[in-house]
């Protein structure tokens, strides 16, 4: 079953009826876009109800359980909900950046997965810079929660966009030599070009068996990029009272949350991409339908760990989350970058390249490890419990 053949169907049945050729690219698009949109809204209806029964498993509770099945159509009711309440927009707001905030939100995910391959060639833009796609638009989440937290005139909402500025940004840096690596190792920015240079091993050979310090770099930047815990400081609630979206209600507050629940499954599904062979997987190739499966299994895999992480740390202070970005993954990134530049310029076969790159690896994550310890065992020496050590008045 070769799901391009439905494609194909349909542009042969328009141009048969007799619709010019730049009509029948015009539907074609107008119509893959919305088939997008309707499977991204759709699907995270799902990942909200899924997270919560994952939190709520982990930390010994029971999670939507009354309405529907296993709670499963608690999502519908709270949309319901959000869509009957009342939209508030504040009085000294800058209502059209105010309003435009949460649409920027939203859209800029949902123009990523037209990048993302679901199968071999079942994609919605085949294009050759689809990396550089994803980091240019991936940036536009910043400018969203930054345009939120300013035109609302509320003083948490506004530092809530300053620390957007100083994390998502900084995190970016990360995140981006992580993509690098793997350019560098496929040879192309084409993200189903990357996945099918996995394709060894019956569609086993992951780039994170090579890569393994490489992944959990991204993995853990992806953490900070998707305001998940324990670098969710952009809306600590015990600081600034929510963060950026505070003046937020109604379907303007649900649209940041769709954005949330969206921008962790892409990140899911671009780690997936990237480090385990995408729709990769034995007789994929073969049948596009299986590539498909193949894929939203692993993405769900992955968003699990996304969701158990968050329900399981807590809350990191706002200077050890900035410290660890521009201290500790920063320089592993710099160096994960050169070393894998230097192996691949010996022009080694493949079999040693791939043993090379992952000893590199794992030294660098070792040290890496141990100078973080030797940091962290050291403050834990110097530094008193207090957070201002009591002392005599002087007389």
């Amino acid at each position: 079953m070769d799901l391009r053949a439905f494609g194909e169907a349909f542009i042969a049945m328009l141009e048969n009826i007799g619709i010019p050729e730049g009509w029948v690219l015009l539907i074609n698009w107008i119509l893959g876009a919305l088939i997008l949109l309707v499977v991204a809204l759709l699907l995270a209806i799902f990942l909200i109800w899924f997270e919560r029964k994952v939190a709520g498993r982990v930390q010994d509770r029971l999670g939507p359980n009354r309405v529907g099945p296993w709670g499963l159509i608690q999502p519908f009711a709270d949309a319901l909900k959000l869509l009957t309440k009342e939209a508030i927009t504040p009085d000294n707001a800058d209502r059209i950046t105010y309003n435009l905030a949460p649409v920027i939100a939203v859209f800029h995910i949902i123009m990523l997965f037209a990048v993302i391959p679901f199968a071999d060639k079942v994609v919605g833009a085949n294009i050759n810079v689809g990396v550089l796609y994803l980091m240019a638009f991936g940036a536009l989440g910043a400018m969203a929660m930054l345009m939120a937290g300013w035109s609302s005139r509320n003083k948490y909402a506004l530092l809530g966009g300053f620390r957007v500025v100083a994390q998502l940004l900084s995190y970016e840096i990360p995140v981006g030599l992580a993509m690098l690596v793997v350019v560098l190792l496929s040879g192309t920015m084409n993200l189903n070009g990357i996945a099918q240079g996995q394709g060894g091993l019956f569609g086993l050979g992951w780039y994170v068996l090579a890569l393994p310090a490489v992944f959990v770099m991204y993995f853990v930047a992806a953490l900070a990029e998707g305001e998940r815990a324990p670098f969710d400081l952009l809306e600590a609630e015990s600081e600034i009272v929510a963060g950026y979206n505070i003046e937020y209600s109604a379907m303007k507050f649900a649209w940041f949350y769709l954005a949330f629940f969206l921008n962790t499954w892409v990140l899911s599904a671009v780690a997936v991409t990237l480090f385990f062979g995408g729709w990769q997987g034995p007789g994929a190739a073969q049948f596009p339908i299986l590539g498909v499966i193949y894929f939203f299994i692993k993405v769900f895999i992955m968003f699990f760990v996304f969701a158990w992480v968050r329900a399981t740390f807590p809350r990191l202070r706002i200077d050890q989350m900035m410290s660890f970005c521009w201290k500790v993954l920063v320089p592993m990134g710099l160096a994960l970058f050169l070393s894998v530049a230097v192996v691949l310029k010996l022009g080694l076969p493949d079999v040693a390249t791939w043993a090379l790159l992952f000893v590199a690896n794992i030294v660098i994550l070792v040290v890496t490890l141990k100078l973080l310890g030797n940091y962290t065992s050291d403050l834990s020496r110097t530094q008193n419990k207090r957070l201002f050590a009591p002392e005599l008045p002087r007389l």
